[in-house]
């Protein structure tokens, strides 16, 4: 437990910053879901416009680091590939 008044800030901080980054997370997978579901029906238009929605926000929250950069294009990729495969 925080001891000191420096630390027991940290800590509030280090909690509102950790609840504020899982709805973040939460937010993007919502949006990848999206995207996930149009691929499912089959509709490449639905899926590219909802893939269109969810690049943007994906990208900002890399940038804020809920989580890394690396990851944030490892999803677009994998999104993007599954609904060229769509065309195919």
């Amino acid at each position: 437990m925080a001891n000191t008044k420096q630390a027991r800030k940290r800590a509030r901080q280090a909690e509102d910053r950790r609840k504020h980054n899982a709805s973040q997370r939460s937010m993007v997978r919502t949006y990848i879901k999206r995207v996930i579901k149009a691929i499912q029906a089959g509709d490449q238009a639905q899926a590219n416009s909802e893939f269109q929605a969810a690049q943007p926000v994906i990208d900002r929250i890399a940038d804020k680091d809920a989580f890394s950069k690396k990851k944030a294009a490892r999803i677009k990729s994998r999104l993007n590939k599954r609904i060229k495969a769509l065309a195919a």
